[in-house]
């Protein structure tokens, strides 16, 4: 389904510092155990193969050599101590590079792009994996990203990307694509990198004054059986679909909430997105026959930045986790009564631009993972205010939620 052209590795362009060592902080420790992060980006744009070899691949491995000497932990390791007796770090050295695929497809790429049920399998074409750890003195060393551009000549240009979470949350991945972007399009001038893409690295800045991150650590310690520090790749027999919810939608439903809590003073329009997708995920069970324990719990996950919440407050560009969301409570109930959102309106991964316009489609693929249900939200590609849900679900229970969803939104 995707053929390699060319498989390389990119390292930091020259005159980049020649190692970089990041202590992970508590903010960090809780995604070890997690899986890897998985997104595509999509474009238009009706190339030839032989112009994607000769314009397009060298222009794409410049411009990320040069944003990898701003973004150095990309191109490293995790380095975990062997006996997991003392913290991991991410760990940069001079020679480490990041693993970039270059691949070619004759799939119909407007079925890829579209918002109707796809089979979830079809992408993993188009995601790379992480490579294998090695072993190092007293260390085992495992990459934290993989880049996959895949041509689908005359249509358009895929860019998948596989990152492990403890290099960073979404704010901080979606500045290093966009920089990427930037550099790309303006043929690596770095005068067009505005200082919001130049990371800030000084973990000082996460004050611990009662031990939180060793407390969290001790805790994580005792799932190290359970970690695989390799890539595992499983595609599930599920369908990827994408809904959209308008401005005026969601003003319906701000209305309503209010009209039913009038003491509240403010409703955002991601609480109540995310509180209807539940519900009428919740709803879809129940219509396809599957019975629901009235009297079970339901759990609802999402993360919070906290980069503003520190006094004072982190800078916006910091590097790595800052993110913090109430793991504790997904051991009392059954993975499968769990829904947690991935992704947020506030990270524009559609203002990617590498000279070729606006991404055409985003997909959080990694909403595939584990038994609980994910979805992923981001800002709409084409309206501002819009917001854009993925989900990836088994077919039926997709057409039901689909139905639901368009038909409760008729009678706001």
């Amino acid at each position: 389904m995707a053929s390699v052209i060319e498989q390389c590795q990119v390292a930091p362009s020259p005159g980049s510092a020649a190692e970089l060592t990041l202590p992970l902080t508590y903010f960090d420790h809780v995604w070890l155990a997690f899986h890897r992060m998985r997104r595509i980006l999509f474009y238009k744009l009706p190339i030839s193969r032989p112009d994607f070899i000769q314009t397009i691949i060298p222009t794409l491995k410049d411009s990320l050599s040069l944003t990898l000497k701003h973004y150095l932990p990309l191109a490293g390791n995790i380095a975990c101590p062997q006996d997991w007796s003392g913290y991991p770090e991410l760990r940069y050295i001079t020679g480490d590079s990041v693993s970039v695929i270059f691949s070619e497809s004759d799939m119909d790429f407007n079925y890829l792009v579209g918002n109707h049920p796809r089979d979830a399998k079809d992408f993993y074409h188009f995601i790379p994996q992480l490579a294998e750890p090695k072993d190092a003195p007293g260390f085992q060393l495992a990459p934290v990203l993989a880049i996959q551009v895949t041509l689908f000549p005359n249509h358009g240009i895929s860019i998948g990307f596989t990152n492990h979470h403890v290099a960073g949350d979404g704010a901080t991945i979606v500045k290093f694509v966009r920089a990427w972007a930037l550099l790309n399009k303006f043929d690596g001038d770095e005068r067009f990198l505005d200082k919001e893409f130049i990371p800030f690295y000084d973990r000082s800045v996460i004050k611990d004054p009662n031990g939180v991150g060793m407390s969290i650590w001790d805790k994580m310690k005792k799932y190290m059986h359970m970690m695989k520090m390799s890539d595992i790749v499983t595609p599930p027999d599920k369908v990827r679909g994408t809904f959209i919810i308008t401005r005026y939608d969601i003003g319906k439903l701000k209305n309503l909430v209010l009209t039913r809590r009038p003491n509240l003073t403010h409703v955002t329009s991601f609480t109540v997105t995310c509180a209807y997708v539940w519900t009428c995920i919740i709803k879809s069970e129940a219509a396809i026959g599957e019975e629901i324990d009235e009297n079970g719990v339901e759990l609802f996950g999402c993360a919070a930045d906290c980069r503003a919440q520190f006094n004072p407050p982190i800078p916006p560009s910091y590097f790595g986790n800052a993110i913090v969301g109430w793991f504790k409570e997904y051991d009392k109930v059954d993975a499968k009564r769990s829904v947690s959102v991935a992704g947020s309106p506030k990270l524009d991964f559609y203002a990617a631009d590498f000279g070729w316009g606006r991404a055409e489609k985003l997909e959080f693929v990694s909403i595939d993972s584990g038994d609980s249900i994910s979805m992923s939200l981001s800002k709409s590609k084409d309206s501002d205010g819009d917001l854009e849900i993925g989900l990836s679900l088994p077919k039926t229970r997709m057409n039901a939620f689909a139905t639901i969803f368009t038909h409760g939104l008729s009678f706001l």
